[in-house]
């Protein structure tokens, strides 16, 4: 048997890592490899195929690259106990399977165009053609397959750090339509790029820490004014926290009914997730406001251990309350029973965070270290009080004013 049919035969059986058989170049790779013994016309549209993919991916000079990579982000049940770290526990004939899939990937990664052509049943009928067809290059293989030594334990390192499936290949996501969808455009907000606010964001980290470290933590509230960074503080702990196996999903508040069904697709993953709910604000009689009570404390779908949920709201009752709710002409109880409930959703969330407007001296400050990482230069009054106008034009002070208006200093 030559050793292009050995490798189809080995691919054909992958039994852990099966699911690389379902990619789209994986599979038009597959499909090549058994066309060898098809009629030159079937051959050759294989060839063309894969080819194709090859160069719409930018990988016609990265063959071991396309196909460790989708390997290193394959979800099976041994990249799922690698990122948390419990793959040893799995039996070893599992951990068998896994490094046999391995090598015969990384086998398939070695083949040459020529090889294949070559090994082709009716070589002799592509006399004049073959010459002409386009050729792949192997290239350098992806992440841990690089510098994979025949054992699991280089590959499972790099599942530990970087996580499983589309938690591996995405950094963030977003709740749509009954399901987790990647967001393929997201935030790199860092945490380096803030000025202020120090006192609000070390009691989030710390908070996030805990979590990560498996310590007591909370769900957590930011509250205050617009534009003050608060939803900036969240994407940031994300970002950060993402070698450690931190993952953020964001959830619409229109679609809080679903946690449950949240809860159930994250609750069996070994990386921990922030449940994000931004602008949250609930007018009285809302029924997802008494979803959310329910998410938060006292529902029979409670959080999973690995997933927090962090939100943000301008409002700090977050529901929107009416001085006709206070109103002397109703009965004492009641008024009571109804400040209650506007407090009671609030008062849920173990660690509630105030973000204000910043002063003037504070604002100034702001948009000085916002000028500087841009590399503005421009005399320091002059910069100030061309700030304090465009606060005032706008409003108000803040953060994001503060950004908009060191931006428009370059139009």
């Amino acid at each position: 048997m030559n050793k292009v049919n050995a490798i189809k035969w080995r691919l054909s059986s992958l039994s852990v890592f099966r699911g690389v058989l379902k990619r789209s170049a994986v599979k038009a790779f597959f499909e090549l490899l058994c066309a060898i013994d098809e009629p030159p016309e079937v051959f050759l549209a294989r060839y063309g195929e894969f080819f194709s993919l090859l160069c719409e991916r930018g990988c016609a000079d990265r063959l071991a690259y396309t196909l460790t990579e989708a390997a290193l982000f394959d979800e099976n049940c041994f990249t799922r106990a690698a990122a948390g770290g419990t793959e040893k526990n799995l039996p070893s004939e599992v951990l068998s399977a896994a490094k046999a899939d391995c090598d015969t990937i990384l086998a398939a990664a070695s083949l040459t165009a020529d090889d294949v052509l070559e090994a082709y049943k009716h070589a002799d009928k592509l006399d004049g053609v073959s010459a002409f067809l386009p050729r792949w290059r192997q290239g350098r293989c992806a992440g841990s397959f690089g510098g994979y030594d025949g054992s699991l334990r280089t590959i499972a390192d790099w599942y530990r750090k970087n996580g499983c499936g589309i938690f591996a290949r995405y950094k963030a996501f977003i709740w749509r339509d009954g399901d987790i969808r990647p967001v393929l455009h997201y935030d790199a907000i860092d945490l380096d790029d803030f000025t202020g606010y120090e006192r609000q964001r070390d009691k989030v980290k710390a908070n996030t820490l805990a979590f990560l470290q498996g310590k007591s933590c909370n769900n957590c509230l930011l509250y205050g004014d617009m534009g003050t960074g608060k939803s900036s503080t969240v994407k940031a702990m994300a970002n950060a926290f993402r070698s450690e196996g931190l993952r953020i999903v964001e959830m619409p508040k229109e679609q809080l009914a679903d946690f449950p069904i949240l809860v159930d697709r994250i609750s069996a993953l070994p990386m921990k997730f922030i449940i994000f709910i931004d602008d949250l604000s609930f007018q009285h009689q809302d029924q997802r406001y008494t979803a959310l009570k329910a998410v938060l404390e006292g529902g029979v779908a409670a959080r999973p251990k690995n997933a927090l949920i962090y939100a943000t709201s301008n409002r700090r009752h977050i529901v929107k309350e009416r001085l006709s709710d206070r109103s002397m002409e109703v009965d004492d109880v009641h008024t009571r029973d109804n400040m209650q409930e506007s407090l009671s959703l609030s008062d849920r969330f173990g660690l509630s965070v105030c973000y204000m407007i910043p002063n003037k001296d504070e604002f100034a400050e702001i948009v000085r270290s916002l000028a500087a990482q841009r590399g503005l230069s421009v005399p320091d009054d002059e910069l100030c009080a061309g700030a304090e106008r465009f606060a005032l034009s706008r409003g108000g002070r803040s953060p994001r004013c503060a950004r908009q208006y060191v931006e428009s200093l370059f139009c």
